[in-house]
């Protein structure tokens, strides 16, 4: 039984797909609480001459709506959901950083599936959540959602 999960997530289509393992694992009441975790970015945020705050509140503002709507769903499905929403660094150290200090049972990640320079390029998340955690992962595979 895993009582506390993590699930990251980007705002993307494909990284919602974790959120069908979240419900299919909540079956029989094996999860007792699920946090989602979004991580801003503040490096992709502006670009020279913008103003930083206004973006930087903007950006808050758009994951506050995004997560709502997700907890609104999954609360109304019996699931009981928080939201975290925080600026980082580095989004799979702060992802595995978030689970250590909070005593997670098992993160919930969905890869974006990269390959060859766009791996190199964007680098994956997900794999360094997984090589990185001292906590079991459940790495969902871009091919299960499409």
């Amino acid at each position: 039984m895993y009582k506390k999960v993590l699930i990251p997530l980007d705002g993307s289509e494909l990284a919602e797909c974790s959120l069908d393992h979240l419900r299919n694992l909540s079956q029989g009441n094996k999860i007792v609480e699920a946090i989602l975790l979004h991580v801003l970015d503040p490096i992709t945020w502006c670009r020279e001459g913008c103003d930083f705050i206004a973006t930087r509140n903007n950006q808050y503002r758009e994951a506050e709506k995004y997560f709502d709507k997700i907890k609104s769903q999954l609360c109304a499905e019996g699931i009981d959901t928080t939201r975290e929403i925080f600026e980082g660094g580095f989004v799979a150290s702060s992802i595995v950083d978030y689970a250590r200090e909070n005593a997670v049972d098992l993160i919930i990640i969905s890869s974006h599936g990269y390959t060859g320079m766009k791996r190199w390029f964007f680098g994956s998340v997900a794999l360094k959540v997984l090589h990185e955690s001292q906590v079991p992962v459940l790495l969902i595979r871009p091919e299960s959602c499409r």
